[in-house]
């Protein structure tokens, strides 16, 4: 490269996020490969040691870079003798291409979620449990949710949202600042590190992440290893469609309940139902209780109503891991 800094900017109008994949990698010793976004304020740096940077998905051809929050991607090299290729990219849905999507079941009537700050100052506990919960995104493609579970570094989600960790971004803090805004605050992101245990009939994974301090301060849920009350008043937080963290508290103009207690899922009286709104990419939200404000369950089914595993069931496999 001649010791030139050289840049390539990847622009897909209304796309919610760029990931690049590079390949044909040769960074020497003092090079430095950069992706951000335009205003450099998410920005991830790579050099000789790809490892070292706990934010590059290596695989048979390359690596992928970190995602960047929005629809454009600046790639920069700073290099003497460098060689690197952008030879693929991924990118989020478009609104129109949201809206083009097959609709879902899962919203029960009238769509009654709402952005998680909506809340911030009618309904304080709730908006501060919401601090531990996180977008997933998976190979740059597919989208679920997860949650920080205990004061470790412990995270849950569903077991049909992975069982390996290669190329599973978390996003923490993919919220609007706003009631109603339509852009995220600063975004927070680590990959999976590795999973210490998963199942199949209860629908978990339990899993770590690279860079844990990163993540530390935006706190965790504890589990409410019980199984709750029908009737009981109870909430969903999550990422509908990959969208901006959203709060389900609301049925209408009631609260959110739990309809029943040992409802079928993958097995026989695993889950509880409740018409709490979710979307595909709800999945592995967490489920708290309006009363302790602890984990009732793990949300993993559409349907109206909609389905969570008990966590009693849960915990009682993980306990000792967390």
């Amino acid at each position: 490269m001649g010791g030139k800094t050289r840049t390539t900017t990847i622009d897909r109008a209304g796309s919610g996020y760029v990931k690049v994949h590079f390949t044909d990698v040769r960074l020497m010793k003092g090079d430095v490969l950069t992706v951000s976004n335009p205003a450099g304020t998410e920005s991830y740096t790579y050099t000789r040691d790809l490892k070292s940077s706990l934010t590059a998905t290596i695989d048979e051809t390359g690596f992928w870079a970190m995602s960047i929050t929005g629809s454009t991607a600046v790639i920069t090299v700073k290099s003497m003798f460098s060689r690197v290729r952008a030879d693929k990219i991924t990118r989020g849905f478009t609104d129109a291409e949201f809206a083009a999507r097959p609709s879902t079941q899962s919203i029960c009537g009238t769509n009654d979620y709402k952005d998680a700050t909506c809340y911030q100052t009618s309904n304080p506990t709730e908006f501060k449990r919401s601090g531990a919960v996180a977008k997933l995104l998976r190979n740059g493609s597919s989208l679920c949710t997860s949650w920080r579970v205990g004061p470790n570094n412990r995270m849950l989600t569903n077991n049909h949202c992975f069982t390996s960790t290669t190329g599973i971004e978390v996003w923490f803090n993919y919220q609007c600042p706003t009631c109603g805004g339509t852009t995220s605050a600063p975004v927070t992101k680590v990959l999976a590190a590795s999973v210490l245990k998963t199942d199949r009939p209860l629908d978990y994974t339990l899993f770590t992440v690279n860079n844990f301090t990163a993540i530390s301060s935006f706190g965790y849920l504890e589990l409410d290893a019980r199984v709750p009350a029908v009737g009981e008043r109870m909430y969903v937080v999550g990422h509908p469609a990959g969208k901006l963290k959203k709060i389900s508290l609301k049925d209408g103009t009631a609260n959110c309940v739990v309809r029943a207690v040992k409802v079928n899922g993958n097995v026989a009286q695993s889950d509880i139902s409740y018409m709490c709104d979710t979307e595909g990419g709800s999945s592995g939200s967490p489920v708290l209780s309006g009363v302790s404000h602890k984990v009732i369950g793990l949300h993993h089914f559409g349907g109206c109503p909609n389905q969570g595993v008990r966590i009693d069931l849960v915990a009682a496999q993980i306990g000792s891991l967390l």
